[in-house]
């Protein structure tokens, strides 16, 4: 079975068979990887690897059927990552080519891996659409690729591997210090003094006789798995199975790179199963799998608790929030007022101008109310173009009334949309717990006879009423 530990174990091995400091011709080489690892014949395919290839492809279809259910950039990034980590597990099938074949496949197989990492690692990057952070992915991926082609086909090249490995660090470094003045978070010196680290372990590591290259490969890929779980540890600061699997995941995944050299080193008879060291990756899968579970579970309970248009709380979660309001007014004997808004002219704006304008204009009235009124109050769509709000301890009736009247104002003066500028007003209902009422719902009828009397009002006058009881 293929692991990450391949790298370390077989490395040395392949590359003691193959000269890959030779000179490889342009056209030969643009054969190879337009052909080689696909069509290559069945003597340099190890098919023994076939059912890895196999398991990992299902696991990231069963990952890409739950992605599709709440489709976002961050599940885009992971599914990406996870064909990289398929074609990483296809290219180790061709390892056993000969010549200039399998230094491809094995090119193929580290940079996919490598990539795969740091995508996820980018995916829980808080400001990644920023431009700095496309140019520090980019010179990431830059650096880990450099470095893998130069470990690999430029062996025995002193400058190589020297310039590769300073790159390593140089490029996020640089990237970091130009924008510097965009972003500066501790996100992001983190990773660039890890890499600025993984720069120097590798500069002293890869001139070691004997298994120096291997050693500074693996350091490469534990800073990329290192880096993932410090992000998502930083992305997903909650106690739920999801993030802690793949947390966990991460740094074992990482720390793969560190304990199969030492117990090479030191217990060079002990024989690990390969489904060990594969073990974090199947973590991780399972955690990032339940963390997209999770998400959605959170998303459907926003849904079922709010109004998908405005974003405000529903009526369910309007009568929750006044039913505590109320149980709170009663145990600390303070009141507690229920507006309800009733908009005046909303049919014949939708009826002028279309829905797509009604829309607008039921997000502003949104935005509106909920910007008048404090954070501790709440304010919910409960119906067409009906509002509520939940005024919790006014100082007093009339304390309560300035509010309705401020509303009033707001919403009379004429709303200056995208394409158009409508007057829709509004009429509005008060009532107090415990003047007016002794219970939820007989609050709310008070405020419904109030908000109709008021809105019956208006079209006789003309203009925008408060009725109070």
């Amino acid at each position: 079975m293929i692991t990450d530990v391949y790298v370390v174990r077989t490395t040395k091995e392949i590359w003691s068979e193959k000269n890959y400091g030779h000179k490889i011709d342009a056209q030969p080489l643009l054969l190879i990887i337009l052909t080689g690892l696909f069509v290559a014949e069945v003597g340099q395919v190890d098919w023994s690897k076939l059912p890895d290839v196999v398991a990992v492809v299902l696991l990231t279809w069963a990952f890409a059927s739950v992605a599709r259910r709440g489709q976002s950039s961050v599940s885009g990034l992971w599914l990406v990552g996870w064909l990289m980590i398929v074609l990483h597990f296809t290219a180790y099938m061709f390892m056993p080519s000969a010549g200039s074949s399998g230094a491809v496949a094995d090119f193929v197989a580290l940079s996919a891996l490598a990539s795969a990492g740091i995508l996820f690692m980018w995916a829980a990057v808080p400001f990644r659409m920023e431009r700095s952070s496309r140019w520090m992915v980019g010179a990431i991926v830059a650096g880990n690729t450099l470095y893998l082609g130069a470990a690999i086909f430029a062996s025995h090249s002193f400058w190589a591997l020297t310039a590769s490995a300073v790159l390593l660090g140089a490029l996020p470094l640089a990237v970091a210090l130009v924008s510097v003045r965009d972003v500066n978070r501790l996100q992001r010196w983190a990773t660039v003094a890890l890499y600025c680290a993984l720069s120097i372990l590798v500069l002293t590591l890869q001139y070691r006789p004997g298994d120096g290259l291997n050693l500074a490969v693996d350091a490469l890929f534990c800073n990329i798995f290192l880096d993932c779980g410090i992000h998502f540890w930083y992305a997903y600061r909650r106690a739920t199975a999801g993030a802690c699997i793949t947390i966990f995941g991460f740094f074992g995944w990482a720390g793969v790179f560190v304990t199969a050299p030492m117990l090479a080193l030191y217990l060079p008879d002990l024989r690990v199963q390969d489904e060990v060291w594969n073990l974090p990756k199947y973590v991780v899968a399972v955690g990032m799998i339940l963390l997209l579970l999770e998400d959605q579970i959170e998303h459907n309970k926003y849904l079922a608790l709010h109004d998908e248009l405005t974003g405000l709380p529903n009526r369910r979660l309007f009568q929750d929030r006044l039913a505590s309001a109320l149980e709170r007014a009663r145990r600390t004997g303070t009141q507690v007022a229920l507006m309800l808004v009733d908009l005046d002219h909303f049919k014949q704006v939708n009826d002028t101008f279309g829905h797509p304008t009604g829309d607008s204009v039921l997000k502003r009235v949104g935005a509106i109310l909920s910007g008048r009124v404090r954070r501790s109050d709440t304010v919910a769509r409960t119906g067409g173009d009906e509002f509520s709000i939940v005024l919790e301890e006014p100082a007093s009736r009339a304390d309560a009334e300035r509010v309705c009247r401020s509303l009033m104002q707001l919403l009379d003066a004429p709303l200056d949309l995208d394409n158009c500028k409508v007057k829709v007003g509004a009429s509005v209902g008060l009532a107090i717990y415990p003047d007016d009422a002794g219970d939820m719902e007989a609050l709310c009828v008070v405020a419904d006879v109030q908000m109709y009397s008021a809105k019956h009002l208006s079209r006789r006058s003309g203009k925008t009423i408060l009725s109070l009881q």
